[in-house]
């Protein structure tokens, strides 16, 4: 899935006993190795959305269970049956810190980590029954030959793909397609039959729900449980890993802003005892970012890094505002969703795996 190598809080409990990094400041544990976390999936937030991925394949008749560990992000390796789990899930500490590093916590709900895990099983289970090579697989969805690509333009109005997680990822490759349509026909709330009916995408689910009818009941091929990158042979420290996660879906340059920005706040005389625009976007950021990234599901350290830039502009300009303040905090939303989509939109940067 996005933000994670296949080839992407709340809710979360902790292990016990607390480990005495658990009280550590940021600025100390981020030079601690992250081989040196020592995690377990027992007893975390883990727990819980595993056993219900197990009732949801057992309730579809599938024998097939995914092995789980942890490493560093979200991903499931080309050809092992088994999903590797982010570390930061492992421990409420480790979450506070994802957050503070990267301004949410990726799966950090049981919903949220819940549509993660169905995605990564929808790899598993390709890879444990070798379907790649099936040749109306390869037909419906493409070859997984085809090279991943670093950024990728999706098409919002498509209705060729299902729609499951963020940024219309099954758009992105033929195996996230393959998994994304997997996830959505696992899901029991996602009433799939009803809601794509009459949409293209419904020649992709009812091959999926005839192909699983077919493997019910049945055997894997492949039954091995390698672990790709786990977490006690990751020696990078959590200093070194956000650096290389913020540079990935961080911004590389900075737009001209000034113009619009002109447009919504004011330099002039008349609006100089209004409130300064920076200030004010300073105060009303993190409520504007997260209105942001539900428009356009993009990640909110990419939409922050925008932000930064807006602010650091409307400072150096002296703008100040020319409008009510519920107002302005509305159109600046809709300006910010508009800068950050036309960037990511425009040359390479389009959406990171």
């Amino acid at each position: 899935m996005g933000r994670t190598k296949n080839h992407r809080g709340q809710g979360i409990g902790a292990t016990d006993p607390a480990p005495v990094w658990a009280e550590w400041s940021d600025e100390q544990l981020l030079d601690l190795r992250m081989c040196d976390l020592d995690l377990r999936l027992e007893g975390t937030f883990y727990q819980e959305p595993i056993a219900q991925l197990s009732r949801e394949l057992a309730a579809r008749r599938l024998t097939f269970r995914p092995h789980f560990w942890i490493s560093d992000e979200w991903f499931t390796p080309d050809g092992v049956p088994g999903i590797a789990v982010p570390f930061y899930l492992a421990h409420p500490r480790l979450a506070k810190l994802e957050a503070t590093q990267m301004l949410e916590v990726e799966g950090g709900t049981r919903d949220w980590c819940m549509r993660i895990l169905r995605h990564e099983a929808g790899h598993a289970i390709e890879n444990a029954y070798l379907l790649r090579r099936r040749r109306r697989r390869q037909k419906l969805f493409g070859r997984s030959s085809q090279p991943y690509p670093e950024y990728y333009t999706p098409r919002p109005y498509s209705r060729s793909f299902v729609r499951h997680l963020d940024v219309w990822y099954a758009q992105s490759h033929p195996d996230e397609d393959f998994a994304e349509t997997f996830a959505v026909w696992l899901d029991p709330h996602s009433l799939w039959k009803e809601r794509y009916r009459g949409w293209p995408v419904m020649k992709k689910l009812d091959f999926m729900d005839r192909l699983m009818g077919e493997l019910a009941g049945t055997t894997p091929v492949v039954t091995g449980r390698q672990l790709l990158d786990p977490l006690p042979r990751i020696y990078k420290t959590l200093r070194d890993h956000y650096e290389e996660k913020r540079k990935h879906y961080g911004i590389g340059r900075t737009p001209s802003y000034d113009t619009d920005l002109k447009k919504l706040f004011s330099d002039g005389p008349a609006y100089a005892k209004n409130p300064s625009a920076a200030e004010f976007l300073r105060r009303t950021r993190k409520e504007i970012r997260r209105r942001v990234a539900e428009w356009t599901g993009e990640y909110q350290y990419t939409i922050d890094q925008v932000l930064e830039g807006m602010i650091e502009r409307c400072q150096a300009s002296k703008l100040h505002l020319t409008q009510h303040k519920e107002q302005a905090k509305l159109d600046f939303a809709i300006l910010l969703t508009v800068q950050t989509m036309n960037y990511l939109h425009s040359g390479r940067h389009k959406v990171a795996l």
